[in-house]
């Protein structure tokens, strides 16, 4: 009788701890921090694709890296909730998404633009703004159709990116990929289990954000 409560108290803390934990991954590798982490990555993986730029100006690029890409379209969401064109922060519908999607689009152009000029970043940068901003707009196309997994598509397109860059730079970064493939299956894995994304909308999402990458390493390197 002990070893059989015991294992009925242990099922519950396990399925009561599993959403946390699944709120918290989410939370931490949300789609609005992948190009922050990127350049992150980046900054440790290639540190001479930075040459030229004192480590004040890498600190503050990557400041603007954050800044464009997080901070602004979370500020968006934020008015949108609090002028009521959303019910809330979390965009749990079609509709409320559609507007975020299109502020998002217009950074990550921007960035894109923007990463063309400099001559003291990673080449990298440039194939990998591009992807985000297709992804972005197959994600708006999509989504008239059904609510695509906003976070498959950050973790499918930075492991792609990842990958990507590899070739690009002829590296062998087996424990980065491996890594990134990894924290791309558990995003999946706890959208599936605190969201109410359908399998289909999260394997598309992955698919997309890899395809992306892809597609803008083929224009633009």
């Amino acid at each position: 009788m002990i070893e059989s409560n015991y294992k009925e108290s242990s099922s519950k803390t396990t399925s009561g701890a599993l959403p946390v934990l699944a709120k918290l991954v989410s939370y931490l590798v949300h789609p609005i921090f992948i190009p922050t982490y990127f350049f992150v990555y980046l900054m440790w993986q290639f540190p001479y694709g930075f040459a030229g730029i004192t480590e004040w100006q890498l600190q503050m690029r990557l400041f603007g890296v954050f800044w464009l890409t997080a901070f602004f379209p979370s500020f968006a969401v934020f008015l949108l909730w609090r002028l009521k064109f959303s019910d809330s922060i979390y965009l749990r519908t079609q509709k409320e998404r559609i507007v975020p999607y299109i502020i998002t689009m217009f950074f990550y152009w921007w960035m894109y633009y923007l990463s063309r000029n400099f001559t003291d970043q990673p080449e990298a940068l440039k194939f990998f703004f591009m992807g985000i901003f297709i992804a972005t707009v197959f994600g708006l196309i999509l989504n008239n159709y059904f609510k695509i997994s906003m976070h498959a598509m950050g973790v499918g397109g930075a492991a792609a990116a990842i990958v990507l860059t590899s070739f690009f730079y002829e590296t062998a970064n087996g424990i980065p990929i491996s890594i990134a493939v990894l924290i791309a299956a558990i995003v999946c894995t706890a959208r599936i289990i605190v969201s109410d994304h359908s399998l289909k909308e999260i394997y598309i999402g992955l698919l997309v954000g890899i395809a992306c990458q892809v597609l803008a390493y083929l224009v633009v390197v």
